[in-house]
């Protein structure tokens, strides 16, 4: 059975809000920042996981040159090296290749439109949704993993989409209270991938 080729979007900015890559004193103590990408490519690269998965690509939505973006990934940069920190080890490997080629920037301009611009939200999102199904059909994916909040996808994972059922937000920011899957914590996100 061929290896199902896997997707991961995400948002730099989410990563470094988690201060990602870095060393941290947590309870007291220093402790290592995972981000989830880090502790999947090292589920893909010590367990059976990648054995079912290849790493297709990484899609990371940040918009450069937008203010409140480059102020939150302050520190971290677009790339491996632009910032003090990053989101992972920057030579990490993945399936014998590395991560860093797999990362690719695919802005979701609409998010600096004003809020008021409801028209011109709207029909940005429209076109980023667009160009997302085309990347990921470029990509071959089979599946995607969205770590974050970083937008609400609608046409592409509604039902009749061609990424519908297809496509798992592990972010536990999207789970009800009440829901069984709800995780809260240091590593919640780490729990739901």
């Amino acid at each position: 059975m061929a290896a199902k080729r896997l997707v991961y979007l995400m948002s730099l900015r989410n990563a470094a809000a988690d201060q990602a890559g870095q060393w941290v004193t947590c309870r007291g103590e220093r402790c290592y920042m995972k981000s989830p990408l880090e502790y999947l490519v090292e589920q893909l690269e010590q367990t059976a996981l990648g054995r079912y998965y290849t790493l297709a690509g990484v899609i990371y939505d940040d918009v450069p040159g937008y203010a409140r973006d480059m102020e939150k990934v302050s520190g971290y940069g677009f790339a491996p090296g632009e910032g003090e920190h990053w989101i992972c080890p920057p030579g990490l490997q993945v399936q014998g290749r590395a991560l860093r080629d797999l990362m690719e920037n695919l802005p979701s301009s609409y998010r600096a439109l004003p809020a008021a611009d409801t028209v011109g939200r709207a029909a940005g999102k429209a076109e980023f949704e667009r160009r997302l199904e085309a990347r990921l059909l470029a990509l071959q994916a089979d599946l995607v993993v969205v770590d974050g909040l970083i937008l609400i996808l609608d046409a592409l994972v509604r039902p009749g989409a061609v990424f519908h059922n297809r496509v798992f937000n592990i972010h536990p920011g999207v789970t009800r209270a009440d829901s069984p899957y709800e995780r809260r914590g240091a590593t919640a996100t780490l729990d739901a991938l």
